[in-house]
């Protein structure tokens, strides 16, 4: 291959003693010749050698020619462009092929597009080999192909590529610009087989100097070809012209500079060691004059960037009858756009136009399908689900023909037949040889990871360690902790039970108002009302008579003083109030369940060392212990019936004293014991019920949009309805915040206040007043009465005292004592 070109670059070394060398054309050819470029200080100058592992072999190699690297990012936006996120790379297996595939992969890579496949060819593949590999890839998912081979293996590839149904609708081929650059140069038939198929190319831009060569190079071309009818000159024609000129450019200038550069002295090679070489004198200087050069050439700016050509905007084309239409073009700076006009960034220039894929199709293919090798999924179930309504996997013990049956299972097959393809897929329970379960809900998600299942259905909850291993869709059903416990009603033949609306202290603090009012009204009217007047008996029985009577409002007694009138309606609301209160707590409390124990959250029942319980197998066991539960404290059930059971024995008799789950089994639970548990507390927050599926299964999107049409539609809610999925968890009479407790203090500690000060505020009144009308009285007392006692004893004889003013019905004199 390559022989003939390197005895030609020895013999130049040796007996012409050049100083640089214009070639290889081949990337498999460049290593040898570089070294020796290198070895000879000599400029190796290549305007199609692209692989972009040579640059870094030597500083002497310059490659005049775009490096294949500076595509792979156009190649990557496209792919983007059409929100395809899976694709399978193939290339050959040469120095050209295996240059390019790091950088291609890490361009899709950043733009989240996982290359699922890569595909090596030798460049001497068999027609056999191809179709292998190809049916090997069509029983892939991934429906996206990026090509970069050499022209002759791209010819057999297409044409075998449409002979295994690939070319069809709903593939995609990409292929670099290699390929599309010699397109024009491939038999017919090879161009049949490539409709629809994508490609870039750097792109060109037109002058008038460039139409005069290519004109000139077709009519030359096709009179030395007239077998041919359609010519068109190639990119590295172009990038060879332009390479030509600044080679001679820089020789001109080290010539202008030095005239005697050109005068080698490089001496003959020795026969036994072909790396004895003296150093060329004149290299380094022509290999620094033209990295300095730049000019606008035939194949657009020619300027070099560290001996690479500086890239330029690509092509997008699209592969339609025997030509290629240009559909957009690609800039690192801009992106993509769909004209010429790089000053247009508006959003409609944003847009490709209008593409035709393989099958001759306007529809953009998906990037993947199902596979079609006729493998059907295997989805794994659990075998003990709690609810037989989620999950219910039951076998005949005669034919043992498996029957899969259940909410879940019913919702996942109308998403599944929902979708625009078909997917073939099987049940397969998660159990052992006896038939009981072979694990945790942790290990069967496992399981789909390890790849013994193609995805898994049923109350499986999403959670941050599953979602390490496995893809979730959307979730199908609500998500979320609950507790529940046992509800009991208060004993309405409890001797005591009217006592307990209001706790002691709202009690005791209520019965000393009635007293302390009782006392104020009565020295507010004792010395204006003919009622509040007689003997001590009768003064200590309105004291607390009014106050009492008040609250059923049938005290009969007139109040004479607006101070007392004034206590007596704050008073009155007071008693209002703590009636009606009372009242609707009591009639509560013979009425609605309360709570034993009345537990609130999570932290009663971790500071009271109570035994809680949750299902076997669920994540709920290590949630509870993040939430602060002792392992030892945790009892698991793998059965509605032994949940009820654990509850209705409570956590001294081996049972439980609150039960956590799931919002949906909570719902179930209730359906069908909710006259005697109940829930309380908040609920803890997490994700709901989803199918599983491998890391980067691109189902998972499918199946949750189709998920989202199902809810929109009110599919999802029949199903639910069907299988009586929909009874709330909370409504058996409490909901998650609520309780009967009993009317603390604080509840009145406002109305409370406000009462005190307004009597306090009229009783200071009237003793201010009362000071001041017997004025003369207390100070004849104060200066009169030897001792302290004798004092108190005449001021309160004389407040026992009618007020003149108010007693002047001579009727009344003679009742007063």
């Amino acid at each position: 291959m390559g022989m003939g070109f390197m005895d030609a670059a020895l013999g130049l070394l040796k007996d012409i003693e050049v100083d640089a060398i214009l070639g290889p054309q081949k990337s498999s050819e460049a290593s040898f010749v570089i070294g020796l470029g290198d070895r000879a200080n000599v400029p190796i100058i290549s305007f199609s050698a692209t692989s972009p592992s040579l640059h870094s072999i030597s500083p002497y190699f310059v490659q005049t020619a775009l490096n294949d690297a500076a595509q792979v990012r156009a190649i990557a936006a496209m792919v983007e462009y059409f929100h395809w996120n899976q694709a399978v790379i193939i290339y050959d297996n040469s120095d050209y092929g295996n240059g390019i595939v790091s950088y291609l992969s890490n361009a899709l890579q950043d733009v989240n597009v996982r290359v699922s496949y890569k595909s090596v060819v030798p460049l001497t593949a068999s027609d056999d080999f191809l179709l292998q590999e190809l049916y090997k890839m069509k029983t892939m998912q991934t429906r996206v192909f990026v090509v970069h081979v050499s022209s002759s293996l791209c010819s057999n590839l297409f044409l075998k590529a449409k002979e295994a149904g690939m070319m069809a609708e709903g593939y995609a081929w990409i292929v670099t610009s290699g390929i599309m650059d010699l397109f024009f140069s491939l038999d017919s038939h090879v161009v049949d087989s490539m409709q629809g198929v994508l490609g870039v190319k750097p792109m060109i831009p037109r002058s008038r100097k460039l139409d005069s060569f290519d004109k000139r190079w077709k009519g030359k071309f096709l009179a030395e070809n007239p077998y041919i009818l359609q010519a068109e000159v190639s990119l590295y024609s172009l990038w060879a012209y332009d390479t030509l000129w600044a080679l001679a450019m820089a020789a001109e200038r080290v010539r202008f500079k030095e005239p005697a550069s050109f005068e080698t002295n490089s001496s003959v090679i020795n026969s036994t060691d072909l790396f004895t070489i003296e150093r060329s004198r004149s290299g380094p200087k022509i290999l620094e004059s033209m990295l300095g050069v730049t000019f606008q050439g035939l194949g657009g700016k020619f300027h070099l960037l560290e001996g690479i050509l500086e890239p330029s905007a690509f092509q997008m084309l699209n592969v339609i009858g025997k030509w290629v239409k240009e559909v957009g073009i690609w800039t690192d700076s801009l992106g993509l756009l769909n004209g010429r006009n790089l000053n247009d960034t508006s959003s409609s220039n944003k847009t490709l136009r209008s593409i035709i894929f393989p099958g001759d199709s306007t529809v953009v293919p998906r990037g993947w399908e199902v596979p079609v090798s006729g493998k059907k999924l295997k989805v794994g179930v659990p075998v003990e689900s709690g609810f037989k309504e989620f999950v219910e996997v039951k076998r005949d013990l005669e034919s043992n023909a498996l029957k899969v049956r259940g909410c879940y299972i019913d919702i996942f097959d109308a998403v599944m037949k929902a979708l625009p393809y078909a997917v073939s897929y099987e049940y397969v329970p998660y159990e052992k040889s006896d038939g009981s379960s072979a694990g945790t809900y942790d290990e069967l998600v496992h399981q789909v990871y390890l790849g013994n299942f193609d995805a898994a259905v049923g109350d499986i909850t999403i959670t941050s360690r599953r979602s390490q291993y496995v893809d979730f869709t959307m979730p199908y059903d609500a998500g979320g902790v609950t507790i529940t416990v046992p509800i009991k009603h208060d004993d309405p033949n409890n001797k005591w039970i009217f006592l307990k609306p209001l706790s002691k202290e709202l009690w005791l603090t209520a019965i000393s108002l009635f007293i302390l009012t009782g006392v104020v009204i009565w020295i507010l009217e004792h010395r204006f009302n003919h009622a509040y007047r007689g003997p001590v008996a009768q003064h200590a029985g309105m004291i607390f008579y009014f106050p009492f009577m008040s609250l059923v409002f049938a005290h009969s007694e007139k109040i004479v003083t607006n101070l007392a009138r004034l206590v007596v309606v704050v008073w009155m609301f007071v008693v209002l109030i703590l009636s009606s209160t009372f009242t609707a707590s009591l009639s509560a409390r013979l009425t609605i369940q309360r709570l034993s124990p009345p537990v609130i959250d999570a932290n009663e029942l971790i500071q009271t060392g109570v035994y809680v319980g949750c299902q076997t197998g669920s994540f709920l066991i290590e949630y509870l212990q993040n939430l602060g539960f002792a392992q030892s404290k945790i009892r698991t059930y793998n059965k509605p019936e032994l949940c009820e059971d654990a509850l209705s024995k409570g956590s001294e008799n081996g049972g439980i004293a609150a039960l956590f789950s799931t919002r949906p089994f909570t719902n179930l639970f209730l359906s069908k014991y909710g006259d005697k548990y109940t829930t309380v507390g908040k609920i803890y927050p997490t994700d709901g019920f989803a199918c599983a599926f491998p890391k980067g299964s691109l189902l998972v999107a499918d199946v949750s949009r189709t998920l989202i049409q199902l809810m929109d539609s009110g599919r999802i809610f029949e199903i639910e309805g069907q299988w009586n999925m929909k009874s709330s968890a909370y409504s058996n009479g409490l909901d998650a915040t609520s309780g009967l407790t009993r009317i603390s203090l604080a509840s009145f500690k406002v109305l409370f206040a406000i009462t005190g000060s307004i009597t306090a505020t009229c009783l200071a009144i009237f003793v201010m007043k009362y000071l001041y009308n017997n004025i003369d009285f207390f100070k004849s007392i104060w200066s009169s009465r030897p001792t302290v006692w004798s004092k108190m004893v005449a001021i309160c004889k004389n407040f026992d005292q009618r007020d003149p003013k108010s007693f002047r019905d001579k009727g009344e004199e003679g009742g007063d004592v």
